[in-house]
């Protein structure tokens, strides 16, 4: 702190402390002019309420005083008159780093621990979970969502509902979480309108959802460039990130057709970003634990 901002703090410390103590002392002292009948004269309701004079009552004199006495205390142990350090030498820089090395000191304890543990046993570990459940509201949840549902909006998947488009086992989940991910659909909107709709009703009798037959059939043979990604049966290849077709299971979208025709015709680009400058593997073992627990035996089968 400045010189200046020092003597600033200082000022009105005794500023702010000697008008309190001045009116603390004054208000014992001053003598309020009253009638006959003890009363200051000023009146309420036409004469029924009348403004009578009393003194302070002792509790309210002797809390004051102790007030005024712990003000005093405290500005001689602690920081708070200017550049005063205080008696004691505490600085809430020093209390901040002692419990930052306390918690750290806990949080390695507890690693170590869950490095002990098999995936399964960690997501049943409810500590785990409560860790892991943070970190993730932490850092993931802005775009899958608290619940880990996902958003269509953002093209952020459900990431509890067993379904992965890059791999649902531990390494291939942190690798995600770590090196982050990126998806691309090509636009394939120059094959027309016609062979687009005719694509996306294909796309839908895959995973058996309402659609057109007879366009389905003759979508069948433009999937043939679309099967480069998604494999000629439409199952995905995680590989390359290209999502399974055949699931009812949608990312950008709740699968309908002006949906997938959007899609064949803009393309997309998804972005998971890379999180290893704030996470770990550690961090990222209880994350996975923490959607192990919310999605059953689903991530787990995968």
């Amino acid at each position: 702190m400045s010189t200046f901002w020092s003597l600033w703090v200082m000022a009105l410390v005794v500023f702010n402390l000697g008008v309190t103590l001045f009116l603390y002392y004054w208000a014992q002292k001053v003598e309020i002019p009253t009638l006959e009948d003890g009363t200051t004269g000023h009146v309420w309701a036409h004469g029924a309420l009348r403004e009578s004079v009393r003194k302070l009552p002792g509790w309210w004199v002797v809390a004051s005083a102790g007030l005024f006495a712990c003000s005093f205390i405290y500005l001689l142990l602690y920081p708070g008159f200017g550049a005063w350090t205080g008696l004691l030498g505490w600085t809430q820089i020093d209390q901040h780093a002692t419990q930052v090395a306390l918690n750290e000191a806990n949080v390695a304890e507890l690693k170590g621990r869950f490095a002990q543990l098999s995936p399964e046993q960690l997501a049943a570990n409810p500590l785990a979970q409560q860790i892991g459940g943070r970190l993730f509201i932490d850092n993931c949840a802005a775009c899958h969502q608290r619940d880990a549902r996902g958003n269509h909006l953002l093209g952020a998947p459900n990431l509890v509902d067993g379904d992965w488009t890059w791999g649902g086992d531990d390494a291939s989940i942190t690798t995600s979480i770590l090196e982050g991910r990126q998806g691309l659909m090509p636009p394939l909107g120059t094959l027309g309108a016609d062979t687009v709709t005719d694509i996306a009703h294909y796309v839908l009798s895959l995973s058996g959802a309402p659609h057109d037959s007879a366009r389905a059939t003759t979508g069948e043979a433009g999937f043939a460039l679309c099967s480069a990604c998604h494999g000629s049966d439409g199952k995905g290849n995680p590989i390359m990130g290209a999502p399974n077709l055949t699931d009812s299971i949608w990312t950008w979208s709740n699968g309908d057709l002006a949906a997938i025709e959007r899609v064949i015709t803009n393309g997309l680009h998804g972005v998971m970003p890379a999180w290893k400058a704030r996470l770990n593997q550690d961090d990222t073992r209880v994350i996975i634990a923490w959607l192990r627990s919310q999605s059953g035996d689903r991530l787990a089968r995968r």
